[in-house]
């Protein structure tokens, strides 16, 4: 089993990035084999809507997404970690969320081409804000949760969170076990 882990946040050693790795270790523990991607160490340009993947099932622009698009079809479970900024999900994982027109037809069905591989896939979340009133996130949530129940994934729990200063959430030990938690449970 393959587990891809997709750090939205541009701050490597952050909260966000502190909880991924607790989820891929719990991934790895229960026997997966982990892999991560750093959204913010890719060149990833947001949607042209020009259609042409709708056909084709491949995406025009050339950048680092051809790149992602393939580790998600090789995966069995993505598991995305993202920050609130400004009430949203940052720009690096809606330029990424966006360009996942790709796998979808003109009639927004799953692409034929993909289907197969797409259908069984399971898609983690884990979010986190600086207010201590973790439903902040919750617009991050509601995108996710809405792109599985269109496109047929199942969405697992979804772990939220509230540290601000860099590296905070290394001292919360629930939230770690959940992330831990998330990981683990995707592979069994």
């Amino acid at each position: 089993m393959k587990v891809l882990g997709i750090l939205g946040s541009p701050r490597i050693g952050g909260n966000s990035d502190i909880l991924l790795e607790q989820a891929l270790a719990g991934a790895k523990d229960a026997g997966a084999e982990v892999e991560k991607v750093v959204l913010s160490k890719k060149k990833i340009a947001g949607c042209l809507d020009c259609g042409k993947c709708n056909d084709t099932g491949i995406c025009t622009i050339k950048d680092n997404m051809q790149e992602i698009h393939k580790k998600i079809l090789e995966a069995d479970v993505v598991i995305h970690s993202v920050p609130v900024y400004f009430w949203a999900m940052t720009s690096q994982m809606k330029a990424y969320l966006d360009r996942w027109c790709a796998f979808f037809d003109g009639q927004w069905r799953l692409h034929k081409a993909y289907r197969q591989k797409m259908k069984t896939k399971k898609i983690g979340l884990i979010t986190l804000c600086g207010d201590p009133n973790v439903s902040t996130a919750d617009p991050i949530v509601h995108s996710f949760k809405n792109t599985c129940q269109f496109s047929g994934l199942k969405l697992l729990d979804v772990v939220q969170a509230s540290a601000a200063a860099k590296g905070e959430i290394a001292n919360n030990e629930a939230a770690k076990k959940r992330a831990y938690d998330l990981g683990k449970k995707a592979v069994i």
